[in-house]
């Protein structure tokens, strides 16, 4: 029996913070229909975004709809507030929410009360100060900037193809990846697969006139699946003609020059930016502690340390890893971790209300997976390491039974069968940016202006 009524408050609404309500919403069902529990799920977007299928998005071979799960259909006994939580007060136990709503009214922020705070809010992209950087440059953490991308990618070949400068030519076919991690080298095998069977319509385009350079700080590409994979890696995007940079750093991109700190430089009107992310920035708008990279820190039993009542897991939590043999050690900011610490942060949760013993986070982490485009892919699994169609069909067998509920799993399994059967789009829907120019110009209105270098994708 839980000892009395509880207000839980859950920040975030991506993997932690989706799974953690979806957990609470199971376990606690009777006290929510009689009203004894309250749950509470404040997020920016209505959906979950499933981000390890954002490269498929971006190449065409999902529908965008199909990787993201709707808040409310998945949580029909919580209360789904779309807005921000911009500060927390937990010494009273309120946290500041900016909703749409509020937003239309030009008020300020609403302060929502609660028993039990559960923080999740995730990263943002870690940037840094590059000249030109946030003018020109485009990320890769949600879906519409997958979709703005493959927009913009199929644009600057509609301008290749119908130009006669070739200095507008070449920068036009010229992308520029930034960052070595999954991000990166799985949007860059995907879209490079996409653009190089999409030139085959073009009648004055062909594959080798596109150049495609992964620039990556350290040594090394997709650290996760070990040093060997990572070589195996860089020696197949090399293959396919893509430059791979390593020990390099972007220096500018302004007016739309790439500059590499080897000296490089690369005309370019795509720059994509992947190197890495950071907490969210609402941690630091707490009086929760934080550890010097500014994420929570936790128990292992995923708590906040010191406090009671507020818990964290995923990207904004620095939880200790407890099968790792050197001290001090954390578990990983990737969906492995994260997709478990929400079932155990969701017990715990449970186990505090009705007074019992809390869980203790441990799981050792079974391997790594990534695609490099159709058919090709690196694993490694159970220390066992596979290349080729093998790993890629284990890539897709993987997060098709990660990705949240029956539904979107088998709407994803229909559009592969269907992509192996028809030819790839190749479409580009870049009135998506401005979808009511057209009926402005024609109502006599003024259409928005246009931006002359647009930062995301086609407008």
């Amino acid at each position: 029996m839980v000892k009395e009524r509880a207000r839980i408050l859950v920040v975030g609404g991506g993997y932690v913070g989706m799974y953690t309500a979806l957990r609470l919403q199971r376990k606690l069902k009777r006290q929510l229909r009689r009203g004894d529990i309250e749950i509470t799920v404040v997020s920016p977007d209505p959906y979950m975004t499933y981000q390890p299928f954002l490269p498929e998005a971006a190449a065409g071979s999902i529908s965008p709809r199909h990787v993201v799960v709707p808040l409310r259909r998945v949580l029909p006994e919580c209360r789904v507030v779309i807005g921000e939580v911009t500060a927390v007060d937990h010494a009273v136990r309120t946290a500041a929410v900016t909703t749409l709503a509020a937003e239309q009214h030009g008020r300020a922020a609403e302060l929502f009360g609660y028993d039990e705070l559960v923080l999740a809010p995730g990263s943002v992209s870690r940037t840094l100060p590059v000249p030109g950087l946030a003018e020109h440059a485009i990320g890769f953490k949600t879906v519409e900037e997958a979709i703005g991308l493959r927009n913009h990618v199929i644009e600057q070949m509609d301008i290749a193809s119908s130009t006669r400068d070739p200095a507008l030519r070449d920068a036009a076919l010229t992308f520029v990846f930034v960052g070595g991690g999954y991000a990166g080298v799985e949007a860059l095998g995907e879209l490079q697969d996409m653009a190089r069977y999409a030139a085959r319509y073009y009648a004055n385009l062909r594959p080798e006139d596109m150049k495609w350079v992964l620039v990556e700080a350290t040594g090394r590409v997709l650290p996760e699946v070990g040093p060997e994979l990572g070589r195996h890696t860089v020696t197949q995007l090399r293959r396919r003609n893509i430059q791979v940079l390593l020990n390099t750093r972007l220096e500018s991109c302004a007016d739309r020059v790439a500059v590499l700190s080897d000296g490089r430089r690369f005309p370019t009107r795509t720059v994509v930016w992947t190197a890495g992310v950071k907490p969210h920035p609402v941690l630091a708008a707490t009086d929760l502690p934080l550890d010097p990279r500014g994420r929570l820190r936790c128990t292992a039993q995923l708590a906040v340390e010191g406090t009671e009542h507020a818990w964290a897991a995923g990207d904004a939590a620095a939880v200790p890893d407890v099968t790792a043999t050197e001290p001090g050690a954390t578990t990983a900011p990737n969906a492995q971790h994260a997709l478990r610490q929400a079932r155990v942060l969701g017990d715990n949760i449970v186990h505090t209300l009705r007074g019992e013993p809390l869980r203790t986070y441990s799981h050792r982490q079974l391997g790594s997976v990534a695609s490099l485009g159709l058919h090709k892919g690196v694993a490694q699994v159970y220390g066992r390491r596979l290349t080729g169609r093998p790993a890629w069909l284990l890539h897709r067998a993987y997060h098709l039974s990660r990705v949240p509920t029956f539904n979107r799993k088998a709407r994803v399994l229909a559009e592969w069968a269907l992509a192996g059967l028809f030819k790839r789009e190749i479409v580009s829907l870049g009135s998506l940016e401005h979808p009511r120019a057209e009926f402005e110009r024609a109502a006599g209105g003024k259409p928005p202006r246009r931006h002359p270098d647009p930062p995301k994708g086609s407008s």
